[in-house]
């Protein structure tokens, strides 16, 4: 049993929790993720990306988004509340060098994942700069964190509402036209990872992307997760979740990942009411 000793609501659907797990905390990587199962064994497993974490009060920062049933039962859950399981830390660590200057690129909730990389990268002497995109500025999130590490971080919304209108691979293919940007890391909505690698395979410059498959059981025993990376098949729970950007079969991943929309849309749905009624708005 993990206690909740913060809970805080990032956006409409966008929760923030701070949990006790000192060993998680003790051994956690940034790129690695953790494992969730609110109640029971009998729960589903959600895969979260550790946000942040705190050696000495033992606790792990955890951004999700309610967007099906059991991560709507997660957020019902508040300050003081116990989660069933919190197992981890799962996957491969992101690679941290010296590379030189790393241009860190995060959409939407996918900049909580990002966080402890960019910070890892920074506190290796690497120059960082951060792109963070969404589409709009309610939907940016950990900005104050991310502006600890690049002050002068770039900020795009779709509806413009803060920072540039438009999209991050605008600001990225400016960056990677003046020549000087030796890796990129992108993490958000598959498609735009898709377009990101795009942009920097023109420059011929090494990218990386973390991949959100879908996944049972996070340990590699299900292969739900299973990618198709140059000519080899990976798993993104234990190979990855970081992988070459320019070898992703992004289309294979995306049919992959639409496997259950429909179910997704109709659990979204309904428990979306649920949190309302239970928040008094509905």
């Amino acid at each position: 049993m993990n206690k909740i000793v913060f809970k805080e609501k990032l956006s409409e659907e966008v929760f923030h929790f701070v949990v006790e797990a000192p060993q998680i905390a003790e051994n956690v990587k940034p790129g690695q993720f953790l494992v969730v199962q609110q109640g029971g064994d009998g729960d589903e497993r959600i895969p979260l990306t550790v946000a942040d974490h705190d050696v000495e009060k033992g606790t792990v920062s955890m951004v999700f988004q309610a967007v099906g049933e059991s991560t709507h039962r997660l957020a019902l859950l508040n300050e003081g509340d116990y989660i069933g399981h919190v197992l981890g830390p799962l996957g491969t660590p992101s690679e941290i060098e010296n590379f030189g200057h790393v241009v860190c690129v995060g959409g939407g909730i996918g900049l909580a994942p990002l966080y402890p990389i960019a910070k890892a990268l920074k506190e290796k002497g690497n120059k960082v700069t951060i792109i963070a995109g969404a589409r709009n500025k309610d939907l940016l999130v950990m900005m104050k964190e991310h502006k600890s590490v690049d002050p002068n971080i770039i900020i795009t919304t779709d509806d413009g509402s803060l920072g540039l209108k438009g999209v991050v691979t605008v600001p990225l293919k400016e960056l990677c036209e003046k020549g000087d940007v030796d890796r990129v890391i992108a993490i958000g909505p598959p498609i735009m990872m898709k377009f990101c690698e795009k942009t920097t395979k023109e420059f011929n410059i090494p990218t990386i992307v973390s991949l959100n498959t879908l996944m049972v059981d996070g340990t590699g025993m299900c292969g739900c997760c299973r990618v198709q990376i140059g000519d080899k098949t990976k798993f993104v729970c234990v190979d990855g979740p970081d992988f070459d950007a320019h070898l992703v079969d992004w289309d294979n991943m995306f049919a992959r990942m639409g496997t259950y929309k429909e179910q997704e849309k109709e659990a979204h749905h309904k428990c979306h009411i649920d949190l309302q009624l239970e928040e008094g708005k509905a």
